[in-house]
């Protein structure tokens, strides 16, 4: 159990630093406080929008390893940033001048929604009905001369209300009190403008920006003046993404999932695919088993609040270790040595005592002697804050492995794709989806198994559905991640990262349960942590932990592995969540300079872009979600530097068009005039729609790949 929480010490790279801190945000008024200030019980997590005051709080946050969840965006010099937060994190925020606007998701919300899902589906199941469609779900001194580029003008229509979204640079770089205001007129005759917000980047002047702005009708003309009274030429808006997908045919199948999944259930949807379409489904076997859904039983000798040793079995809890006793006890005897024995499954140590018979053994004699006596079954650790103090007569206390999942295999987990296909051979394209690379992210694999089961339900009715199957080789991972997803479901809904615990020393106090793991999208070799990049961590309880190594985890292994033995892959995507982007290499930036994986060539750019446009295109058709061109482009760019992610690794080492889906787009409000976080675990129908919405750019993702091939075929 944990006995308190405190602020984890995050190593300087925990975040990328800088490409949060200036990030900019809508021209509009900042969020007003809300009527009733938000509030959390001391011991609550939640996942909170925060109005921050300034950079300077932001930065203090990162550097303390603040869970940060989305990219922040500032707004009239304030940041908004979603944290993951305990009731005294947010009150010490509070207390600080920060204001809470928003309950994202609360602690538990995830488990309500995963239950109300499955009752949902159970009702549907027992009705004979299958789920409703989703549409019916309820510095320096600035030159004297400043000249203004427009980088980006686009517009859109979504859920009957138009937004515009404008980019615009100035060479007056050095100026950090350049203000730039767009103006804008409609086909209608109605005119308006709203400022931008300056954007740098480790240090380094980007543009100005702000957040998609409602306009009443379709923007004709955009104009951008800035405060040194610089001008851009006058550009017409363009529409975006301008790309719609083929209609489906009458009868299309879809909507396969109706509630969420655990790991356990995809292993059994994995099977059942695999029975049911045996003509066009092989289920490969990744070649490491991730460590499983265990860890070392664990307990405090003592009380924490006063003075504690820390005891862990060297096994993992379901190995015969929980439920072994360990307690201190007084010889009562004078001048006894410190002594350590273990029988019948108790470990006691036998206190030291002096002339007069007291108790004269201390904390760090007793780890010392159980780390030396009982190395093969136990570890030790001082607690933290209790070095050097008397150690009490205590226990017995009880180790445990603190897992509540009860019907999770506790063995390792063998991590399994599907293969979708007429020919299997390796003789067509492939393309790769894959998904829960971080635990908390539970619409990611919806996204993926709806994909993969709407490819193969349509094989037997839609000739356009066999014909993509005919000439695209599919390889699906629906869980990357499976031991974190577990642990996510049931024992603690934020968690990121899987569960093999690389810490030492007090660092494995078990207070730190829910920090332990590798972030398993910062594990893999280009552009990485241990190259020099930024946006990963040394620090074993960030939340961006980057590993003992390269590639020290098996759920990294077996994405690489799967592509290396698969050559025929050229396409891939890495389905995350949440916040709504779809996005390419590079993914990473050395902090000096700003300096990137190298850029794509201009061919490849355009083929990047250009398939982005369908593939958003496609996400759009299912109910109106339209990924914004700010969030369209570069990882590095567009969202924050990521060293040592998977795309990178596939696109560099590989030569595969990797790409990035950031499920879960903020949804507008126009009760409040705001764009709203969904978060990580939404309520079902939210989930739902994601996962309806992405599987259909899943599906123009194949298209993508198959008109790439002909075109290759075509030119020899």
């Amino acid at each position: 159990m944990i006995v308190r929480r405190r602020w984890t010490a995050a190593a300087t790279t925990a975040i990328l630093l800088s490409a949060v801190l200036s990030h900019p945000g809508p021209g509009i008024a900042a969020p007003a406080a809300p009527a009733t200030p938000i509030t959390l019980s001391a011991t609550e997590t939640a996942l909170v929008r925060m109005q921050l005051l300034d950079q300077a709080q932001l930065d203090r946050l990162v550097a303390s390893g603040a869970d940060l969840a989305n990219r922040p965006r500032a707004r009239d010099g304030r940041i908004l940033a979603d944290l993951v937060l305990t009731g005294a994190q947010l009150a010490a925020l509070t207390a600080q001048g920060a204001t809470a606007v928003q309950i994202v998701q609360r602690a538990g919300d995830g488990s309500r929604h995963y239950a109300d899902s499955v009752r949902a589906a159970q009702t549907r199941t027992a009705a004979g009905l299958r789920a409703p469609a989703a549409g019916q779900r309820t510095t320096a001194a600035a030159a004297a001369v400043d000249t203004l580029q427009v980088q980006q003008a686009y517009w859109w229509t979504t859920s009957g209300q138009t937004f515009l979204q404008a980019q615009v640079a100035t060479t007056a770089t050095d100026d950090p009190d350049v203000e730039i205001t767009v103006s804008w007129r409609t086909a209608d005759g109605a005119t308006g403008s709203f400022p931008l917000s300056r954007f740098e980047d480790s240090g380094e002047y980007q543009y100005h920006y702000a957040l998609p702005q409602p306009v009443p009708n379709r923007p004709v003309q955009l104009t951008a003046t800035s405060s040194l009274g610089g001008v851009s030429r006058a550009v017409t808006p363009a529409l975006w993404p301008n790309a719609t997908p083929p209609p489906l045919p009458a009868g299309y199948q879809k909507d396969f999932i109706d509630a969420y999944l655990t790991p356990v259930d995809i292993q059994a949807r994995i099977k059942r695919l695999a029975r049911q379409y045996r003509d066009l489904v092989d289920v490969i076997d990744l070649p490491n088993q991730t460590q499983g859904y265990r860890r070392n039983a664990v307990t405090y000798l003592g009380d924490p609040a006063v003075s504690a040793v820390v005891v862990e079995s060297v096994r993992f809890g379901d190995q015969g270790m929980n439920g072994v006793q360990v307690r201190t006890v007084d010889p009562g005897k004078r001048n006894r040595p410190l002594t350590v024995g273990y029988r019948d499954r108790v470990l006691t140590i036998t206190l030291a005592t002096d002339t007069a018979g007291k108790t004269v053994s201390t904390t760090d004699e007793v780890a010392a002697a159980i780390n030396a006596r009982q190395p093969n079954r136990f570890r030790a650790t001082v607690e933290d804050g209790s070095a050097g103090l008397p150690m009490p007569v205590a226990g017995p206390a009880r180790l445990d492995d603190g897992l509540q999942g009860t019907e999770v295999p506790a063995r390792p987990w063998t991590v399994q794709a599907l293969r979708l296909g007429v020919h299997r051979d390796g003789s067509r394209v492939g393309v790769l989806a894959y998904s829960q690379e971080h635990a908390r992210e539970w619409a990611t694999p919806l996204v993926t198994l709806e994909f993969a089961e709407r490819m193969l339900a349509n094989a037997r009715t839609d000739p356009a559905t066999r014909e993509l199957l005919e000439q695209v080789d599919v390889f699906v991972i629906p869980t990357v991640n499976p031991d974190g997803a577990n642990y996510s479901f049931n024992d603690y809904n934020f968690q990121r990262k899987n569960l093999v615990n690389h810490c030492t020393g007090p660092t494995r106090d078990p207070r730190y349960r829910t920090s332990w793991g590798v972030d398993i999208n910062r594990n893999y070799t280009v552009g990485s942590y241990f190259d020099g990049y930024v946006g990963a961590s040394a620090n074993c309880l960030s939340g961006n932990y980057a590993g003992t190594a390269e590639l020290s985890e098996a759920e990294s292994r077996n994405v690489i592995a799967l592509a290396q033995a698969h050559p025929n892959i050229k396409f891939a995507m890495n389905v995350h969540s949440y916040g709504g982007y779809f996005m390419w290499p590079p993914g990473a930036y050395r902090a000096d300079g700003r300096v990137t994986l190298p850029r794509p060539s201009i061919d490849e750019s355009k083929m990047f872009l250009d398939s982005a446009r369908r593939i958003v295109g496609a996400i759009a058709q299912e109910r109106g979600t339209v990924t914004w061109p700010s969030q369209t482009g570069p990882v590095a760019d567009v969202l924050y530097s990521a060293a040592g992610n998977s795309a990178d690794q596939l696109y560099y080492e590989l030569g595969i068009f990797a790409w990035d889906f950031e499920v879960g787009n903020d949804r507008w409000n126009p009760t409040t005039g705001e764009w709203e976080g969904v978060g990580f675990q939404p309520p079902f129908d939210e989930a739902h729609g994601e996962a309806q919405e992405y599987a259909g750019g899943l599906v123009e993702m194949v298209r993508v790949a198959r008109d790439y091939a002909a075109a290759q075929a075509a030119a020899g």
